[in-house]
């Protein structure tokens, strides 16, 4: 399945540099808080924003940290809140978790999707059920990714 989007949303954050260690204080090991995200170029159409956060290097494939749309457009998701409806991360639970690979360095993608429209959708849907829910509203999107490793291993 494509999202086929006409414009790119430029997604950074001023906890960590795309690519670089996220700060442990966003992971298991620390306060276990989303962090702050700055979203820039949104298409003038967009009505609402989707944000999905996955660690593609986990032992039984993709895991999903943070499963999150009808967010308002925004310049600024601030960290340690949640601005918009979220839907169920791999756990089960409808929050924010935060980067605790078993082993190794993973890859935490925060893959952020201006919207033209709010999406009616159940909270207890996850990352496929979102994806298809925005067929055909994506006016934009852009990517940030992080890298975490444990300090503590078991």
């Amino acid at each position: 399945m494509s999202l086929v989007s006409n414009a790119t949303v430029h997604i950074s954050s001023p906890a960590f540099k795309n690519g670089a260690m996220m700060p442990s204080r966003f992971s298991c090991e620390g306060e276990n808080i989303n962090p702050p995200l700055l979203v820039k170029n949104l298409p003038k159409e967009t009505k609402a924003l989707a944000l999905i956060m996955e660690d593609p290097d986990a032992p039984k494939g993709t895991f999903d940290h943070w499963v999150m749309w009808n967010i308002r457009p925004t310049q600024l998701i601030q960290e340690n809140t949640s601005p918009g409806i979220q839907g169920l991360n791999s756990r089960g639970s409808n929050q924010y978790i935060g980067p605790c690979p078993p082993y190794g360095t993973h890859r935490y993608r925060f893959m952020l999707y201006a919207l033209d429209s709010k999406l009616e959708l159940d909270k207890n849907s996850g990352k496929e059920a979102l994806k298809k829910a925005m067929e055909g509203h994506v006016v934009g999107q852009g990517e940030i990714t992080g890298l975490y490793k444990k300090v503590n291993v078991e």
